[in-house]
C-alpha cells in the first residue's frame, strides 16, 4: 500500500522560500562583490570580435584594390605595347585610310593609359586610407586586449576567492528548491528577477514590508502572524513573512537534529 504524501503546512511553506531568499542574497552578494566585471568582459570580448572583423574586411578590401592596381598596369603595359605595334604600322601604310585608322587606335590606347593611369591614383589613395584605418584598428583593438586581460586577471581572483562558497551555495539552492511546489517556484523566480536586489521574500519589521518598506495594515499584521496561508505585499508582491514564526521554525529544527 503507497503512503500517503505528506502535507507540507504554510509555516513550512514559508520557511523553505525564507531559507531559499537567504541562500539566493548571498548569492547575489557574491555577484554584487564581482560587480559589473563579467558584464564587462562579455562587452569586450564582443567589441573585439566586432573590430577583429571589421580589420578582416578592410584588408580583404586592401587586397581587392591592389589586385586592381595590378589589373590596370597590366592594362596599360598592354596598351604600350599596341602603341608601339601601331607606329610600327604607320611606317609601312599605303594609304590615308590606313593612315587615321592607325592614328585613331593610337589616341584610343593613349586615352586607355590615361584611364588606366587615374584609376590607379583613385586605387592608390584609397589603399593609404585603408591601410591608415586598419593600422588605427589594430592600436585600439590591443589596447582593448589589453583591458579585457586586465579585468579577466580582477575577475579571475574574485572568482577564486568566491568559487568555492558559490559552489556550496548553488548545491544549497538546489536542494532548498525541491523543497518547494513548482507554482511557489515559479511566483518566486517571477517576483526576484522584478527587482535589482533579487528580494522575493520579505519579514515584516516594524509593522513594515522588509522590501519596499511600506507600513502594512494591522489585519494584514494579524494574519501574516498567523501564517494560515501566503501573503504577499499589498504595494511591491512579495512574500510577507513573520520574523517570529521563521525563528520558531529554526529553533525546532535545530532541536531535532540534535
Amino acid at each position: 500500500m503507497a503512503m500517503a504524501k505528506k502535507e507540507v503546512s504554510v509555516v513550512e511553506r514559508l520557511k523553505s522560500l525564507h531559507d531559499l531568499q537567504q541562500i539566493d542574497s548571498k548569492l547575489d552578494e557574491i555577484e554584487v562583490l564581482k560587480g559589473e566585471l563579467p558584464v564587462e568582459v562579455s562587452d569586450l570580448e564582443d567589441e573585439i570580435a566586432g573590430m577583429q572583423t571589421r580589420i578582416t574586411k578592410l584588408k580583404a578590401s586592401v587586397k581587392e584594390m591592389e589586385t586592381e592596381v595590378s589589373r590596370h598596369n597590366s592594362n596599360i603595359k598592354d596598351s604600350e605595347n599596341l602603341i608601339t605595334k601601331y607606329n610600327k604600322q604607320l611606317d609601312s601604310v599605303k594609304n590615308n585610310r590606313e593612315y587615321d585608322a592607325l592614328n585613331k587606335e593610337i589616341e584610343l590606347q593613349k586615352l586607355e593609359i590615361q584611364l588606366s593611369e587615374k584609376k590607379i591614383r583613385e586605387s592608390k589613395g584609397q589603399i593609404t586610407l585603408k591601410e591608415e584605418s586598419v593600422t588605427a584598428a589594430d592600436e585600439k583593438l590591443q589596447i582593448k586586449f589589453r583591458d579585457l586581460e586586465n579585468k579577466k586577471i580582477e575577475l579571475e581572483k574574485i572568482t577564486e576567492k568566491t568559487e568555492k562558497d558559490e559552489e556550496k551555495l548553488r548545491k544549497q539552492v538546489e536542494k532548498a528548491r525541491k523543497k518547494i511546489e513548482d507554482r511557489l517556484l515559479k511566483a518566486y523566480d517571477k517576483i526576484r528577477k522584478s527587482y535589482r536586489n533579487g528580494l522575493a521574500v520579505a519579514t515584516v519589521e516594524r509593522d513594515s514590508c522588509g522590501g519596499c518598506f511600506n507600513q502594512i495594515p494591522p489585519q494584514m499584521q494579524l494574519e501574516i502572524s498567523l501564517s494560515k496561508k501566503i501573503i504577499a505585499c499589498e504595494h511591491c508582491g512579495r512574500v510577507l513573512v513573520d520574523p517570529v514564526i521563521i525563528n520558531q521554525v529554526e529553533v525546532v529544527t535545530v532541536e531535532a537534529e540534535e
